[in-house]
């Protein structure tokens, strides 16, 4: 079901989606309330939803069609405008899978970048099971972290003095939940991948900035990791600890078919800081970070990974599990909690 209240782009939306033959539009309207009105009847895999809507706007939207009737979301954005940038990362808060970037015309560069990105993504996420939003934590109540078999012989912690955390679908709100619940006074930098289309990155780490304590910026090339700054790294870069705690920036070639790559980044975490780094690794598609995470526990950091029962998608945490990377799997709500506990400060 297409949500788009410009009638030029719902048809633009309409041949793009029409161009893919594995994709089939049920329902194309023009506001919230048709969107609300029409979902059941539709029953559509796989929503794309615009972000400005006339009365209920798509964040309103995305909250009632998570509340009433879960149906994946890929928000249709506007990558230029901060307001709506805001809104996106809200509404990825609110339940939304993923954000792409709106196609403006197909004589526009870029375009045919930007329609297979859009097909590629409503494709992915409809296969996503996704359900009623409810307090996080509440699966487990009286349960307590799962520690993953030991595949090398690790050394006994160091003081740490780096934290770098890394995801991909649903990251957004999850790096929100983490970073946020870090004390005021965080004694280490910390260094995030976020799989996210590059237009994007900027409003990313603007709005991240906005909803946590710490201060949050793209990540430069040479700047020294200070502690209690959030570093993000940039559209389509890499971002690697170098020596010295100073950042480095490259556009090496993608690791597993990702840049940045959340492998690249603990990897280089595992070689600068060895014993003394912490790799968290939360929701997302795929395989990347599971062997950087590796490389970290075998160098005697801290690794956790998201426990399954919070995971937007088990995908990246599972993956890490399996390699026996994770020395300790949470859910998300008790991360933020032992990241504290690590580096010695009281929540």
């Amino acid at each position: 079901m297409l949500v788009e209240d410009s009638l030029v782009v719902r048809q633009l939306l309409i041949h793009i989606v029409g161009r893919d033959p594995r994709l089939e539009v049920v329902a194309a309207v023009g506001s919230g309330e048709e969107a609300l009105a029409t979902i059941g009847q539709a029953r559509p895999d796989v929503v794309s939803m615009d972000i400005r809507l006339p009365g209920i706007d798509g964040l309103e939207t995305t909250r009632r069609i998570m509340a009433e009737r879960p149906t994946p979301i890929v928000v249709i954005a506007d990558s230029i405008e901060d307001s709506s940038l805001r809104i996106s990362m809200n509404a990825l808060r609110a339940g939304a899978l993923s954000v792409v970037e709106k196609p403006v015309a197909t004589t526009h560069a870029g375009y045919d970048a930007v329609a297979a990105e859009i097909c590629t993504q409503l494709r992915i996420m409809a296969a996503v099971p996704v359900i009623r939003r409810r307090p996080i934590g509440s699966e487990w109540a009286g349960r307590t972290a799962v520690p993953a078999p030991v595949s090398a012989a690790l050394r006994v912690p160091e003081s740490a003095s780096v934290l770098a955390l890394a995801a991909s679908t649903g990251g957004p709100p999850a790096l929100a939940r983490v970073i946020g619940g870090l004390p005021a006074q965080y004694p280490l930098p910390v260094l995030v991948v976020q799989h996210m289309g590059p237009a994007f990155m900027e409003g990313f780490a603007a709005w991240l900035n906005g909803v946590v304590g710490l201060a949050v910026s793209v990540a430069r090339e040479g700047e020294r990791a200070e502690p209690g700054h959030v570093y993000v790294a940039p559209g389509d870069r890499h971002l690697e600890l170098g020596g010295g705690g100073h950042l480095r920036i490259t556009d090496a070639a993608p690791v597993g078919g990702q840049r940045p790559a959340a492998t690249a980044l603990f990897r280089s975490v595992a070689r600068h800081a060895g014993a003394r780094g912490i790799g968290v690794l939360l929701t997302g598609m795929g395989e990347d970070g599971a062997t950087g995470l590796l490389d970290m526990r075998r160098a005697g950091a801290q690794t956790i990974a998201e426990d399954e029962t919070t995971a937007v998608v088990f995908g990246m945490p599972a993956a890490a599990i399996r390699l026996s990377a994770a020395g300790t799997v949470l859910p998300l709500d008790r991360i933020a909690a032992h990241l504290a506990r690590i580096a010695e400060v009281a929540p």
